[in-house]
């Protein structure tokens, strides 16, 4: 585990990047403004066409670190896709007073455990918007990118019951970090769960007993920020619960990228990797021809490859013309599982409704104490604006 000055020197960095200029970007976005208690303190911002129709889809999209929701949705495109194909889209938003970048805490325990924090004010949003428009509770879906891709690995983890599919990408496995240090350690592709205790902590996030839902990874291969061994992570992590392994996938080339899919005992294509190639961090677009979809930014990359049409062809949301066709390679998929790490101890009650700065835990799953090595970090962290 890296030491407290680097990690310090590496948040401090990131909080000094700037993703978007978002005051010249439309906002075609409107608030949620009630959708009941908000213990993530998140604001919820939507997209619905005028012409909904009742039981339309709902796609859930959770923005990366220093991104909004509307430069999001204006550089990926959902809410055209959306008004093209009828059906709602959710965005919750991350606020300052919680992450100085705009990140989900997408490893702090308090926030991505079933019904706390900010997984359970993601929750409510959900069911306000399926409330408010008669939407279909069988075809609701989440995507992210970055911290927002470990978000919804964290929500379909603790409500797979909720979600008919997700899509991470550039995103890490449910539960591999814990702390500020280890989610630096995995970003990179430094230790991390083994493969069995990756399923095990996917199994145990909730009580759900029923169908899983399909997930679509998304990772380049020049990712500097989040390493692509987390992309394998991720579907080895998955793999246990839609019962395929390594030997029973196929290979594609999908618009000069490679597309590895895995089918359960049915047929069905339950996960689904894409690699993109010389790709570095972000969403992969294709922003030209008659396909073209969403505008090019910093950490949304025009690379000739939208996912946010493939990802809503996966799901059976847009037209059977958003998948162009796909030369078949027999070769199998070999995801390769990471080192072991401590068994995940989530926290036994949840953070406040106004966000206080959060305390993590130690390496024996207690909290730093006020004084101490815990005032150090927290010191730090503070003078580096990254807690309030």
């Amino acid at each position: 585990m890296r030491n407290i000055s680097d990690t310090i020197a590496r948040l401090s960095a990131m909080r000094g990047r700037t993703a978007f200029s978002q005051q010249n970007h439309p906002d075609s976005l409107s608030d949620l403004a009630e959708f009941g208690s908000n213990p993530g303190a998140l604001r919820a911002r939507l997209y619905a066409p005028e012409d909904l129709p009742r039981g339309a889809a709902l796609v859930v999209v959770l923005h990366g670190c220093t991104q909004t929701a509307a430069g999001y949705d204006h550089s990926a495109g959902w809410s055209r896709l959306a008004a093209e194909e009828g059906f709602a889209v959710l965005f919750p938003e991350q606020q300052r007073a919680n992450n100085a970048n705009l990140c989900f805490n997408w490893f702090v325990p308090e926030d991505v455990t079933r019904d706390r924090g900010e997984a359970l004010s993601i929750r409510r949003m959900i069911e306000a918007m399926v409330t408010k428009h008669g939407l279909d509770r069988e075809r609701i879906f989440i995507t992210g990118l970055s911290a927002g891709g470990a978000m919804a690995a964290a929500m379909l983890a603790t409500y797979p019951d909720v979600f008919a599919g997700g899509a991470i990408i550039a995103g890490l496995a449910y539960g591999s970090a814990s702390t500020i240090p280890e989610a630096f350690d995995r970003m990179r592709g430094h230790g991390g769960p083994t493969k069995s205790e990756l399923q095990r902590r996917l199994v145990q996030a909730s009580s759900h007993k029923g169908r899983w839902p399909k997930i679509s990874i998304w990772q380049g291969t020049a990712d500097r920020t989040v390493a692509p061994s987390n992309a394998d992570a991720l579907v080895a992590q998955w793999q246990g619960v839609h019962r395929v392994d390594a030997g029973h996938g196929r290979t594609e080339t999908v618009d000069g990228q490679t597309r590895q899919v895995w089918c359960d005992a049915d047929g069905n294509e339950v996960i689904e990797k894409y690699t993109i190639a010389g790709m570095g961090h972000g969403a992969p677009l294709n922003t030209v021809g008659p396909d073209g979809l969403g505008h090019a930014a910093p950490f949304m990359l025009d690379v000739g490859i939208s996912s946010t049409r493939r990802m809503a062809a996966f799901w059976n949301l847009a037209g059977a013309d958003a998948r162009s066709e796909a030369t078949v390679d027999a070769t199998a998929t070999h995801p390769t599982a990471a080192a072991a790490l401590r068994t995940y101890v989530a926290p036994e009650r949840p953070r406040p409704a106004r966000v206080e700065p959060v305390e993590q835990p130690e390496a024996d799953g207690s909290r730093a104490s006020a004084t101490g090595v815990g005032k150090v970090i927290e010191d730090a962290l503070r003078a580096a604006g990254l807690m309030r």
